[in-house]
């Protein structure tokens, strides 16, 4: 049902990426060393698109879903602001989905800090982990990071691969708040997926008794 409710939803949603490509193009903000930030947001929204039947719990939760996958980064990298995501989430949506798509956005904007841990602390995923659908949002950005690193061979490429790869079970940990609502779910078949990008290591892993990504 998932995927049909999709293709109802084709105009709406190429709205909404078309939108959200504009806004990040407008500050200027690129992908990796030269790509338009749009290219990572249509690798979040094809997670969503692969994935998004495993979580969804009906049909008007779909565009919620493809909006937060969008404007995920608005308001941490696009110079938005809670209430600008809400202004531009009401223009293509009603008020309630709206409202989803906007606390989903606002669950995955990384708080104020020094590091990459302080940006990404307790208080951090445990928005996530009491906002339907960012659970699974997030691992859908995860994944589309982690994809990336692992397809390329430069110096920031291994860093991040490495960075992300130590981070894992933590991060899946962080963000399961083990509901039995599915709207919270951290789908199993996703981390297999984000696994595979790291497959070489995770044998490795295993022989060694280590295999976080059966643990979801």
């Amino acid at each position: 049902m998932f995927e049909s409710y999709v293709e109802k939803y084709a105009e709406e949603i190429e709205r909404i990426r078309q939108s959200a490509h504009e806004l990040h193009a407008s500050v200027n903000q690129t992908y990796g060393d030269s790509l338009p930030y749009g290219f990572h947001l249509d690798m979040v929204a094809n997670n969503v698109r692969d994935f998004g039947h495993l979580v969804c719990v009906q049909e008007y939760d779909v565009l919620p879903m493809f909006f937060a996958a969008y404007y995920h980064d608005s308001i941490e990298d696009a110079r938005q602001t809670y209430n600008d995501v809400m202004k531009t989430a009401r223009e293509m949506l009603n008020m309630d989905q709206a409202l989803m798509a906007t606390e989903i956005v606002y669950a995955l904007t990384n708080d104020k800090g020094r590091t990459r841990a302080e940006r990404a602390g307790e208080m951090y995923y445990k928005g996530i982990r009491e906002t339907p659908y960012a659970p699974f949002l997030k691992l859908c950005d995860r994944l589309a990071n982690i994809t990336y690193s692992c397809s390329g061979v430069d110096g920031d490429n291994l860093r991040m691969k490495a960075v992300y790869k130590q981070e894992v079970p933590h991060f899946l940990e962080s963000i399961n708040p083990h509901s039995s609502d599915q709207r919270f779910l951290v789908p199993h078949e996703t981390v297999i997926k984000l696994a595979e990008c790291l497959i070489d290591d995770l044998e490795r892993e295993e022989l060694n008794g280590v295999s976080w990504w059966n643990e979801y």
